[in-house]
Formats: structure tokens, C-alpha cells, sequence
């Protein structure tokens, strides 16, 4: 999917007035990206909701403070780029947030169907710049800058005015289809996108060479522009969402973040029917989590993972911003005082152990 020279086709107008149109219908959905500080406050997005943790192999100390300015604990390999890139295309990406929202729109609704998560909408950006009638000189065409081999495995007519590949919502249901699959074999969004530009075979040569699945060890074994191209999109993401968020970390530093925010007793990210189906009540108070959950009748293994270090943060006279079900709201609105006792009442008996 490279692209180097550029050629429009006389329909893009009508596209993209299609694409508003579908837009317009299908609505937005919030983003699931982390916020940060980077000095970069004109470029930062109110759809992100969650505190941003980043890149663990590149801190300096590898470990990241929350306390601490972001900024500042970044290893400079992965500073300069961020920076250098958002003072050359800051602006412009800044603009493609206006124009480029029906478009954002479609792909955030598009790739939630498939599971992708929806930074990896960004992947356009850096591919195509959003343009439907975009032919590279290797013969990648349209948003998503697809082959004609792979469009053809996926279904799409290719060639001439009627190729399927320059129109918005076929190329990127093609597209997350390819992304899924990648994912599934590499398990790690940068080496996704890794692979959409230099293909999968690249990276599974990089990986035997490098003995690593982590980008950061086996990107100079890849060709510059696919090195450079993985680096674009943590740019594009980071200008676009004012931070990094889980498609920018590799695989072992996902899993390592998650631990460390169970363990600081901050929310795991939930999935999207997680979120739109669970709300915050912030709690004081000796509550336990097994008179909670059963009250709920919630499993405890359910109510732990939606509530890490819910015994223990009250135990320590902490607040406690606790995520039910919706549908169970009105339930402990109803009966809050009457689990308190209860609650209460277990700890006094000794009867349970906090789940810390």
C-alpha cells in the first residue's frame, strides 16, 4: 500500500457527498483513546476520556509516572519524531478534523463492526490523506490504498471508473477485514500496520532476524518507508488524539500497562459494549464487593474486573468510582444504605476477604 504520485478521478466529488450523506445518518462514536500532555493543547480532541500511559520500552527509566509530565519521561527516539512530525503536519492534520469528520464518521462505525479499534482509522490518513481517487505507483487505489489482489480476495471490483477500492465504505470494510487478519497473526496494532505497508511476509522475516515481536527491536531489519510509516501513524494518532493510546503500544507493553492500572486501581479499558452499557457511581464507605455484587446479582469475577481494588481503596478511606451495569442502577440507588450494613455487618463477622 505505498504511494508515491497521485491521480484523481472526476466521481471523488460525488463520493464524498455520499459519504456525508451516510455520515450524517450513521452518527459518531466516542473515542476510546488516552489523554496527555505533549504541549500540543490546540491539537488535542475532547473524545478522549481515559489517562494516557504510552510507550513502557521507550521511557527512559522504562516505567511510566503517572505524576510526572509525559513528555518528559519519553526516551528522545520516540520524542523527536512525535514532535518534528506534528510541527510539519500539526496544522494540516488539525484541518482534516473539520473536513475530514463525515469520513472519520464512516471508518469509526465501519471498524467497531469488526473490532478494530477505531485509532486505527489514522492508517487512511498516512495512506491516502482521505482520497478516494489516490493511485500510488505500485497500483494501491483509493482511501485504504489497496491492491488489486488483495480487493479481489475480499470481493471489491477492480479497475476503470467502477473500481470498488476508491469508494469509502466498501475499501474500508476491505480493509478491516485485512486488519483483523493481521492482527490475529502478530497480535500487536504497530506491526499491523507494519504489515498493511509492507506486507506480512516483510515482517515475518523481520521478526525471525530481530528474534522480537516488538517493533522498536525489529524496526531497522524493515524497509525505511515501512519503519518511517509506523512511526507516521503514532504521529498521526498522537496529533489527531492529543496521545497515544492502545493501537500506538506494542503487545507486551498493552499487557504490561493493564497490569500496572490494575494495579494502581485504575479502570482496565473496556471494550465498546462495555462502555455503553456500564456507568460510574462514586462510593465512600466500608462497602464489599461480594454483598455489592450479589445484591446485583452480578458475578464477583465480573464485578473485580469492571472494579480492580474495590475492597481495598475503601478499606483505605479512599473514594471509589465504582462501574455497574446501567440496568442495575436503580437497584443500588434503592438499596445503597441497606449494602452498607451489610457490608458492615460481614466485615465485623470476618466472614470474607477483601479482593484487594
Amino acid at each position: 500500500m505505498k504511494w508515491f504520485g497521485i491521480s484523481f478521478h472526476n466521481h471523488i466529488s460525488l463520493s464524498r457527498a455520499l459519504l456525508v450523506g451516510f455520515a450524517c445518518l450513521a452518527g459518531s462514536i466516542g473515542s476510546v483513546s488516552f489523554r496527555t500532555d505533549l504541549s500540543f493543547k490546540d491539537l488535542q480532541t475532547s473524545d478522549s476520556t481515559q489517562d494516557k500511559y504510552g510507550f513502557k520500552s521507550l521511557f527512559k527509566t522504562n516505567q511510566f509516572n503517572a505524576n510526572k509530565p509525559y513528555i518528559d519521561q519519553l526516551n528522545p527516539r520516540a520524542v523527536s519524531f512525535v514532535q518534528e512530525y506534528i510541527r510539519k503536519q500539526g496544522k494540516e492534520l488539525q484541518r482534516m478534523k473539520g473536513w475530514g469528520k463525515p469520513y472519520f464518521d464512516l471508518y469509526d462505525n465501519v471498524l467497531t463492526t469488526y473490532g478494530i479499534p477505531k485509532e486505527m482509522k489514522y492508517l487512511s490518513v498516512i495512506e491516502s490523506h482521505l482520497q478516494a481517487g489516490l493511485v500510488s505507483w505500485a497500483g494501491a487505489v483509493g482511501p485504504w490504498q489497496l491492491m488489486d489482489y488483495e480487493a479481489k480476495r475480499f470481493g471489491l471490483r477492480v479497475g476503470g471508473m467502477g473500481d470498488e477500492r476508491m469508494d469509502f465504505y466498501k475499501s474500508t470494510n476491505v480493509a478491516a477485514k485485512l486488519m483483523k487478519e493481521l492482527y490475529a497473526e502478530f497480535g500487536d496494532w504497530l506491526l499491523v500496520v507494519a504489515a498493511y505497508n509492507g506486507g506480512a511476509g516483510r515482517v515475518r522475516q523481520c521478526i525471525r532476524k530481530a528474534n522480537s515481536r516488538d517493533f522498536w527491536d525489529l524496526q531497522y531489519y524493515l524497509p525505511e518507508e515501512t519503519r518511517n510509516h509506523v512511526k507516521k501513524f503514532i504521529g498521526t494518532h498522537y496529533a489527531m488524539e492529543g496521545g497515544g493510546g492502545w493501537t500506538t503500544l506494542t503487545a507486551d507493553e498493552t499487557t504490561q500497562v493493564k497490569a500496572s492500572m490494575v494495579k494502581n486501581n485504575n479502570q482496565v479499558p473496556l471494550n465498546e459494549a462495555e462502555q455503553a452499557n456500564t456507568a460510574l457511581i462514586e462510593l465512600s464507605g466500608r462497602y464489599h464487593s461480594m454483598v455489592v455484587a450479589n445484591a446485583l446479582v452480578m458475578d464477583i469475577g465480573q464485578f473485580n474486573r469492571l472494579n480492580p481494588g474495590f475492597d481495598k481503596a475503601l478499606a483505605e478511606g479512599k473514594k471509589y468510582s465504582m462501574r455497574i451495569p446501567k440496568d442495575k442502577m436503580a437497584v443500588f440507588e434503592a438499596r445503597k444504605q441497606q449494602l452498607l450494613m451489610e457490608s458492615f455487618r460481614l466485615l465485623i463477622e470476618g466472614s470474607a476477604t477483601p479482593n484487594g
